[in-house]
């Protein structure tokens, strides 16, 4: 009995090591609470911004730059505007909503989901017929054009829930081309798989924002269709409700002009300056 008794005392001396340590670290961490100074590791801030997906490349580069200025990290979410939405209507933690439309941030709104005073337009886009990389075919995004003629097999882009799908279908729809047209749409989840599906020659064509289609090199931009054929491509952002307090920093930071000029960069037009 006493030699196992022996044998056991190095593990009960490592256990009673082990409880002090623990011990101290909380004492070290009370000492930290009382006195008002969290620990950089207990404290990070981080904010979460959910956009929309067209803004992915401009958010993410804006984002980095807000960290390494103000050292608030800032988590970012890119889907479509409408799953971004209905996400932020169930609970989902975001801080800033960036939509692609007015459509989904009058949703949130109507739901009290976010800050009204907050809300502004921030950026415009235009909305663009591409193709496959050496695949272009002529087109005339005018009445009178047989633009449902002018290829074969399918085109992408996203059903008319998401807002590229949205101002698609109204500037098919004012064309003349959208009843042709639409059983042959392969739809997308978001803007940016849209634009994978024609990359890869998966659709002989696909409407996308210029933004988009400017940041490949896979694509080819057929046409701009024109301003009077759909809504205004805006983007709309507010603070959602319950947001941190530093998220107000950062939606100070995408008005400012140095976030003006990271965004005309990747050619989005900057509204409200």
């Amino acid at each position: 009995m006493r030699g196992r008794d022996e044998a056991a005392w190095p593990a009960l001396i490592r256990l009673a090591s082990a409880r002090k340590r623990g011990v101290r670290r909380l004492r070290i961490g009370l000492l930290w609470l009382v006195a008002g100074l969290i620990p950089p590791a207990w404290a990070a801030d981080r904010i979460t911004v959910f956009a929309a997906a067209s803004l992915t490349n401009a958010l993410q580069d804006l984002a980095a730059r807000y960290e390494q200025q103000q050292g608030v990290k800032v988590m970012t979410s890119f889907a479509a505007s409408s799953a971004l939405a209905q996400q932020i209507e169930r609970g989902a933690p975001a801080d800033v909503f960036v939509s692609a439309d007015l459509k989904w941030m009058d949703y949130l709104d109507s739901k009290n989901k976010i800050s009204k005073p907050s809300r502004r337009n921030l950026l415009g886009n235009r909305l663009v017929l591409i193709a496959p990389k050496g695949k272009a075919f002529p087109v005339k995004l005018e009445k009178g054009f047989d633009l449902p003629g002018a290829f074969q097999g399918r085109w992408c882009s996203c059903d008319a829930s998401v807002p590229v799908g949205q101002y698609g279908q109204q500037a098919l729809t004012a064309l003349g081309w959208w009843t042709a047209l639409e059983p042959r749409l392969a739809a997308a989840s978001d803007v940016r798989s849209a634009l994978a599906f024609v990359e890869r020659g998966e659709c002989a064509a696909g409407i996308v924002y210029e933004t988009d289609a400017k940041l490949s090199d896979k694509v080819e931009v057929l046409g701009v269709f024109p301003a009077d054929t759909h809504s205004p491509v805006l983007y709309p952002v507010a603070l959602v409700q319950g947001a941190k307090p530093s998220a107000q920093g950062f939606l100070d930071f995408l008005h400012a002009s140095a976030a003006a000029n990271v965004f005309r960069q990747y050619g989005f037009t900057v509204l409200d300056r």
